[in-house]
């Protein structure tokens, strides 16, 4: 299809919009607002501690000291992720900014071209190919997924191409491309599931195999086995008890389910954030009505495409729910694959859903609406696109007054506190409480705390002795800790589930019991808190000095264990 002119204007206008949307992340640099949850406090920090340990392409049984006196290497991921190649050549903060760049550039390209080719090539609908494109493109996904989500609709692109046999080497290309920016366990591995369900029900229907359909699957498949082949070898392969072994996630009754699924369904889950709630949800609820009125469902394949699109998106938020239901902890008990890898994440395929159904039901109203069906459709996707950048990081974790970039890990601050210390970071060990591991590790300090992805069993339950006082205090903190455990924190029933008291805190702990010996035998000699430990000294720890800094969210108070 031709290109008008005025959807080059509109492409255009995209892209300004992208880059004010972005623009934040280039103009203040470390000093912007983004995500701390499996962000900052994880997944950034893991980045920098692989790429500087030595390890980046570290054999499968090689370890990294930093971190809890030898994490697995392979908890660190693949070396032939493009978010780690940008983390190992630009700053921590730059490789994010061009991470969110690239994942946000391909997903409003992917859209935009799933669209146009499939399904709204209407001539005069380029208010919704570019704009449902935009909105998807600007949805607050989870960045270290890269494109596991957004990078969905190019994938689909390439792939109803080559079912039709309307490919080129571009499909190809993006096959084969797509698995080094983005994650299988993330939002691929059922992503191909469905598609291969899709070439499945055309085999039955048509009584035949389309060959290159099929070979299209198994080769982005393929791909990705070889490039997560780390991820096979710790899941599949070894038999060395991780943290995951002891997972227990199926813990919900039938009317805890239900109501998870009504939470999923109408807000969304914050790992694959959507926005759906307010603009797009009350269109497809009302498109939905017209089409049963109207019947239109009988009368047009994108009528029932909307429909199905619709049920697929309630299926994916019930078994997201159900997964956590106590009917499935038996089988999960016996097979452990069940367990380590999380079939929830079923519902990864939402914010693809979502968006396909709000450009059908845009389509839909205006084909079929009138003036004001188009009106409307207008009001919407302007909407939407005005919602989602009251969710750009910036303004939203900058409003809740969490801390920037500079602000979170605090590298003046830390380098104080290296260089007070004045012994080699590798000649002792550290842990942090009321603060996030990562900061500390960030700073080059070597950890006994962590969160990360999987870890040895046998290290948990040895860490497991230090904090187990504080644990039997908090029913909660004990079953956070033994029925998951990726965070392996000093946790403190006192401070509860909270890892970021700044500065302005008035917060005290005045009850610590935690077994300094088992720190001790691990290496350990300090502890970062960020609040006074006013029992310190019943705990054998010696406050040797606090530190603040300006350019710091935090006031950090140094404890040598005696």
């Amino acid at each position: 299809m031709r290109i008008s002119s005025f959807e080059q204007k509109s492409l255009w206008t995209a892209v300004v919009v992208m880059i004010i949307y972005l623009s934040p992340l280039f103009i203040l640099g470390q000093d912007a607002h983004i995500r701390v949850h499996d962000n900052l406090d994880s997944n950034i920090v893991w980045y920098k501690v692989l790429i500087q340990s030595g390890e980046w392409f570290g054999s499968i049984s090689a370890v990294i000291p930093q971190v809890i006196n030898g994490l697995q290497r392979n908890a660190m991921g693949t070396e032939f992720s493009g978010i780690v190649v940008l983390h190992a050549f630009f700053p921590a903060m730059a490789a994010y900014a061009w991470s969110q760049t690239i994942t946000r550039v391909f997903a409003f390209l992917g859209m935009y071209l799933l669209l146009k080719d499939h399904l709204v090539p209407d001539s005069d609908a380029t208010w919704i190919r570019v704009g449902v494109a935009l909105t998807f493109a600007l949805t607050p996904f989870w960045p270290s997924g890269m494109l596991s989500t957004l990078g969905q609709p190019l994938a689909l692109w390439a792939f109803l191409n080559i079912r039709k046999g309307s490919w080129t080497w571009k499909e190809w290309f993006i096959i084969i491309a797509l698995p080094f920016y983005s994650s299988l366990v993330l939002g691929f591995f059922f992503f191909q599931t469905a598609i291969a369900l899709v070439w499945v029900w055309d085999t039955i229907m048509n009584k035949r195999w389309n060959l290159p359909f099929l070979g299209s699957v198994f080769l982005m498949g393929l791909v990705y086995l070889a490039i997560e082949y780390r991820l096979l070898a710790s899941l599949v392969i070894t038999n060395t008890p991780t943290n995951r072994n002891e997972f227990v996630s199926s813990r919900l009754n039938v009317w805890q389910c239900a109501r998870l699924t009504v939470k999923n369904f109408i807000f969304g889950h914050h790992h694959v954030g959507t926005v759906h709630t307010w603009i797009i949800l009350p269109l497809m609820v009302l498109t939905v009505y017209f089409c049963i009125v109207n019947q239109q469902w009988r009368k047009d394949s994108t009528s029932r495409l909307f429909i199905i699109l619709f049920v697929l998106n309630v299926a994916l938020s019930t078994w997201y729910a159900f997964w956590f239901h106590t009917v499935w902890q038996p089988l999960k008990e016996q097979f452990e694959l069940l367990t380590t890898f999380n079939f929830a994440r079923f519902h990864f395929l939402r914010p693809l859903v979502i968006y396909m159904g709000f450009a059908a039901g845009c389509v839909l109203l205006w084909r079929k609406g009138g003036s004001k069906g188009r009106l409307l459709t207008k009001l919407a996707v302007a909407g939407q696109i005005i919602l989602l950048f009251a969710y750009n990081e910036e303004i939203m974790y900058r409003s809740a007054n969490k801390p920037s970039f500079r602000q979170f890990y605090a590298e003046e601050q830390f380098q104080e506190i290296g260089e007070y210390i004045g012994e080699p970071k590798a000649s002792y060990r550290v842990a942090s409480i009321g603060l996030h591991p990562a900061i500390a590790q960030y700073n080059g300090f070597y950890t006994l705390d962590t969160y990360n992805n999987f870890y040895s069993l046998s290290y948990k339950h040895t860490f497991r002795e230090i904090i187990a006082k504080e644990l039997d205090k908090s029913k909660k903190l004990k079953t956070y800790f033994d029925t998951w455990g990726g965070r392996c924190y000093l946790f403190v029933a006192e401070l509860g589930k909270k890892y970021d008291y700044s500065k302005t805190s008035k917060k005290q702990i005045r009850n610590l019991e935690l077994n300094t010996d088992v720190f001790k035998k691990l290496g350990g000699k300090y502890i970062f808190s960020s609040v006074p430990i006013r029992n310190a000294s019943s705990n054998r720890l010696l406050l040797r000095k606090t530190f603040n800094h300006e350019h710091s969210a935090w006031k950090v108070y140094l404890y040598e264990v005696k």
